[in-house]
Formats: structure tokens, sequence, C-alpha cells
């Protein structure tokens, strides 16, 4: 690893070091580098973890990061573990009754399992757990570090996190009342959420998505009140960081956070989305990032089945992941054009299949040339396979009709008559294509909940029961948008001919595009960039930093001095990271070569924007995220309980229940 990677960034602020950089510094460096004697020749290790730390672990390092920090061996804290007694070991785990439990059963006694024992929790530990650990005297002398990490969450992107509340949609949606589950899960997210800041030394302007109610006399639901909670939720976990300020955490606000959830666009999560990244989630049987891609066999014999991970660490994978399937496809047959006219030994490969005779000269200039060549025509190859795969996909199944139909209902251009006609005349559509329509329709006409349109459709379509509650359960997520406010009302029933658009997008200015179906973009956009240009309306979306009850009251330009504050870079990408001295590493694969791919674009950044939306987030808008990064010179971190592609998501969705309303008490 260069100087580049890991503390000139903050040696003056030269380099930026973006969100999954810091994280995996402070992992490597500030956690396992400094777990180490000075006085011993040997600084071999074993490293000890959860279930949940060891996948926060795996999100932001390689092993091979890890051993180099002289990890020999990486145990689960709650399996039967080999004693060695010549060893110490570093404990990352959560700060639950459980492990501290393992630990003294571990590292006290008369024969503990290690020689001595440097303790990371993942967050903050409850008095009762020191006191608890206190007790046990003959722990004293053995644990030579303790400390809390602040470190709970999923850098599954070098933009994005999850908190991994995997359940949080029926956990939280499908319920009138919060329960006990419910209230677990806003505070493990909240606590979560606060540990990223903790990590990065920001402290935030916590903005929120207000509860609103379409009229004052409907009664708010605790589903709107959703990010109201988690909001107060973060800032009080925020406020304990600062009255703490035992870690250097920020006294002012270095960064803004925006607090959002499901509601604000119930089309993202089902639309399809036409970017290679994600057609491959979402066509493919991906497992993860895992694809199993199959190669032609070295000895002649049927193809081999080989894993691959669609990470950063490919460069082919790195450029095309945003672009548009159309793009990423025109572009592989380019490359594959570029590589055979200018690499000679492809010609010459290419020369033995057409028969032509090649000199022992040729053999040997080949042969010196191939490895090379083999490892560079594999990476090419795979992405050539996966876009050819995901194009049979989209000709085979219809997409491209489906896809203009969806953009359509969204921006207004398609209504009931043209969804009738596409369900009568293509009936051998796929049951997850008119699913994921009627979905889409259901969310741009909230008014059909009401009528038996709704169910006539669904009956066309032929779908079976789960389906059609999953298209029912859109209603749970219904948000107060002004969309929704335009399409219901009476008159719009009865006067269907002279009936407003049901467009829950407006085509953007200046932004028109060389591919079809390119036209859709997430809701988050916009309001990322009103957030950065301070235009967020604070009625709709209020700030917990301000102390002042008639906040509300003042007008915008009052606002913005208030809550804008100058452009700046974040604490910890200007402080001097005196534990991160790093080691040479260019093989290509370590994280630190994944990590160089984001780093160079991320010069003089401006404050970061974090946006958390509860119920999960889509990969649109983690390219959206991505995009909005390189057009604000601000770094756009997204944060979600999970990231869902359209089929987890439909799948969550059909088991959302409510104690208030079933597919049994509608009407249809």
């Amino acid at each position: 690893m260069s100087m580049s990677d890991s503390d000139t960034s903050s040696q003056g602020g030269s380099d930026y070091k973006n969100f999954r950089q810091i994280t995996r510094d402070r992992l490597l460096y500030e956690m396992l580098r400094s777990a180490k004697r000075p006085d011993s020749k040997s600084n071999w290790k074993v490293l000890i973890m959860d279930k949940v730390t060891v996948r926060i672990m795996s999100c932001s390092c390689k092993m091979a990061d890890i051993t180099d920090e002289g990890v020999s061996l990486v145990e689960d804290i709650n399996k039967r573990r080999q004693p060695l007694p010549t060893m110490d070991a570093v404990y990352y785990v959560q700060p639950t009754k459980e492990n501290v439990v393992m630990l003294l059963s571990d590292m006290a006694g008369r024969t503990p399992l290690y020689r001595d024992a440097y303790v990371f929790f993942s967050s903050s530990v409850p008095k009762e757990l020191v006191n608890y650990i206190k007790k046990e005297q003959s722990l004293k002398s053995r644990l030579r570090a303790m400390k809390e990490m602040n470190l709970e969450y999923f850098a599954i992107d070098s933009q994005c996190f999850i908190t991994d509340n995997g359940m949080a949609l029926e956990e939280l949606y499908g319920n009138e009342e919060m329960t006990r589950k419910g209230d677990q899960c806003l505070n493990m997210m909240a606590n979560r959420i606060a540990t990223v800041f903790a990590s990065l030394l920001e402290f935030p302007f916590v903005r929120y998505r207000a509860a609103k109610s379409l009229d004052p006399t409907t009664m708010t639901t605790i589903r709107d009140l959703i990010p109201t909670k988690l909001a107060a939720a973060v800032w009080n976990c925020l406020m304990k960081y600062k009255a703490l300020n035992n870690f250097n955490f920020p006294q002012t606000e270095t960064c803004e956070l925006l607090i959002l959830d499901r509601s604000i666009d119930q089309i993202a999560p089902v639309i399809h989305e036409w970017t290679y990244d994600a057609m491959c989630h979402d066509l493919l049987n991906m497992d993860g990032n895992k694809y199993v891609h199959e190669v032609a066999s070295k000895t002649g014999g049927l193809p081999e089945k080989k894993e691959v991970l669609l990470e950063d660490h490919d460069p082919v994978w790195l450029e095309l992941r945003h672009s548009h399937i159309a793009d990423a496809s025109e572009r592989l047959h380019d490359k594959m054009t570029n590589f055979v006219s200018k690499n000679k030994a492809a010609q010459m490969h290419q020369g033995s299949r057409d028969g032509g005779e090649l000199s022992t000269r040729d053999l040997q200039k080949m042969v010196q040339a191939l490895p090379q060549y083999s490892e560079q025509i594999d990476k090419l190859s795979l992405h050539v396979d996966i876009a050819a795969k995901i194009n049979k996909i989209i000709r085979e199944s219809g997409l491209k009709e489906v896809g203009q139909l969806e953009q359509d209902l969204v921006f207004g251009d398609a209504g009931t008559k043209e969804v009738i006609n596409f369900l009568r005349l293509k009936p051998d559509a796929t049951r997850e294509n008119k699913l994921r329509l009627l979905m889409i329709y259901a969310a741009t006409h909230p008014e059909k909940f009401e009528s038996d349109k709704l169910a006539k459709l669904m009956e066309l379509a032929r779908l079976p029961s789960d389906d059609m509650n999953a298209v029912y359960n859109m209603r749970f997520l219904e948000g107060s948008s002004d969309a929704k406010k335009n399409s219901i009302g009476a008159f719009s029933l009865k006067f269907d001919v002279h009936k407003k658009k049901h467009g829950l997008r407006k085509d953007r200015t200046g932004e028109e595009s060389t591919w079809q179906l390119s036209r859709f973009y997430p809701m988050i956009e916009e309001l990322i960039e009103k957030l950065s240009k301070n235009e967020l309306p604070k009625i709709d979306y209020p700030c917990m930093n301000d102390p002042s009850p008639t906040f509300h009251g003042r007008s915008q330009s009052e606002s913005a001095k208030t809550t804008e504050p100058p452009a700046a870079h974040s604490m910890r990408s200007r402080r001097t990271a005196t534990w991160a001295r790093p080691r040479d590493s260019e093989d290509g694969y370590s994280s630190d070569s994944i990590l160089r791919h984001a780093s160079s674009d991320f010069k003089k950044m401006g404050r970061r924007i974090f946006v958390f939306i509860v119920g999960g987030a889509t990969r649109s808008e983690l390219r959206v995220c991505h995009k909005l990064t390189t057009k604000l010179k601000r770094e756009i971190v997204l944060g979600s309980s999970s990231l869902d592609d359209p089929p987890q998501f439909i799948t969550k969705l059909k088991l959302l229940t409510s104690n208030a309303l079933s597919l049994d008490d509608l009407e249809i």
C-alpha cells in the first residue's frame, strides 16, 4: 500500500479519504495494528469475532489485509476453540452479555485460552457490562486494551452502508402500533447509524421527513412517524458522543444527514433499472456480489464453473456498473475489438484458430505474453458473457416493452387502458413482470384501492393470492406527496377523460439520454440536490439541531444562515493518523488496490451528505449517490436498513401484515 492510501490524506488534506477507506483503515490500523507488543519478536495473533463483526470486517477488508497485520487465525467467539496460550487475542465483538461471558470464560481463571487480550467493542458498552468485567480480578493483568471502536455498520460499497435490519419493513410497517420488535429495530438502527458518525468523526445536521396527514382530521399513523422517531434516536446517540467527547468527537456540525423512509419513493424498489449493475442483480441468479461463471475447460472437457466477485477490484466492473446495459454492451464490444487489434498474443492466438502455422519464435513470444493475455481476456470475457446473458433475457422476456410501459406509468403517459391492453395482448408475460407492473400501477393510482379496478386487473393478470398481497401492501408505504393528493378525489374518478396525469415524476430538463428506458430517476436525486442547495423545505424536512420551537416560521434566508455552514472537509480527513504506517501492496487484489480506484476522484471535496432510507435502498439510489458525488463535489453516502433488489423487496412486501388491515378486510 502506498502512503497516499493511508495517512497522507490526513496530512494537510492532500488526498480525500472516502467513507469505506476510513472504515477499513480504522479496522486494520487503529484496531489490529495497535494490538502488538513492542518487545515481542513475533506479533502473530488470533482475531475473535461474532456473527455481526465478522461481516463488518469482511465488507471492508480482505483476508490478505488482515494477515498483513499479524493475524494468523480468525475464530468465532461462539464456537469451541483450541487453546493458544503463547499467542495474544484480539476481540472485536458487540457489547452483549453473551460476548462478555465468553470473553471471561476464555481469559479468566488459571488457564486462559490466550496469553493476553485486546478487546474492541463495536459500539458503546453498557455500564453494567463494564462493571461485570472489572469484577473479574484475574482478567486485569491479561487485558492489554479495552476500547469502544464505535464501528457497527456494514460498508457494502465505497459510498453505501447498511445496518442489516433486513426485517425492518415487516417490523415497522406491518402494524398499526409500535411493537417491541419494532422498537428494538429502530434502536439498533439508530445505534449503528450513530457509529458511522463516530467512526468518521462527523457531527451531522440531522434532517428527517416530517409526519404528514392528507387532512387535519386524519390521525398520524405510527408508520408516518418512523423517520421522526429514528431521527430522535440517532440524535440521542450523537448527544452522548458529544457529551463524553473522549475520542475527539466534533462539537459543531460538520456534515448533513437526511433520514427518509421507503414511502418517499415506492417506485424505485420495483421498476426495472436498466444499468449494468442493477440488471446483473435483478435478472441473474447472484448471491450478493457472487456470480457463477462458466469457463471453457483447459483439458477440453465440460465447461468448468468458476465463482467470481463483481466488485471494485475489477476495473471493467468499476467502469461499467452504472452504465446503461446497451452502453455497457457496446463498450465491451469495443474493448474486445481494441484488445485483439493491439495485443500481439491475441492476434497470434486468433491466427492459430484460423489454421495459420506458427513458427517456433512466434510460439515462444506467444507463451511469454500469454499469462498477462489470459488474465486480461478472462476479465473481458466474463463481462461479455454476462452482458450477452442479460441481453438474451431482455429479448426473450419482452422486457423492453414492459420497461417502456413502467416508465410511461411513472411519468403519467400511460394509465389503466394501456395496462389492460398489455395484460390482454401479452398473456405470456412472466408472472414477476406482470406483478411489478401492477405494483407500479398501484403506486401511481392509489385511488384504485378504493374501487374494484385493481382487483379486476389482478384477475386479468392471473396473479396468485400472495402476489395480490404484494400489490395491496403497497398502500402501507403510501407517501404524502403532491402527486398522491392530486390523484385522489371523487371528480377525478367520475370524469376519467379530463383527469390530471397520474405521473409521480416530471421529466428532468437538461438531462436527455442517448439510451432508451433511462428516463426514470429515484426521488432522492431531487431531495439531495435540494439539500445541497439548502432548498429543502424546513416544514417537510425539519432539523433536529435547531433549538428553537419557532424554527419553521423563519424565512428561508434566515434558516439558511442557521443551518448551512461554509463548505469544509471532514475532521477525520484532516486528522494525522499516527497509527497508520502502511506497507507496500500493489497486487491489484488487496483492498488497498480496490480502494485506489475510488480515491482519485475525491480531491477537495465539500462536506459529506448522508442519506438514510428506512425499509431498504435500491441500486438506482446508490447509482444516484455516485453520480451526485461527482456533480456536487460532495461525497454522498447512502445508508439503509438493507440494500434490496426487486425480487427481495417484493418478497418482503408479501410478508408485510397488519393488525388493522389485511387482504380479507379489503372490499374487492
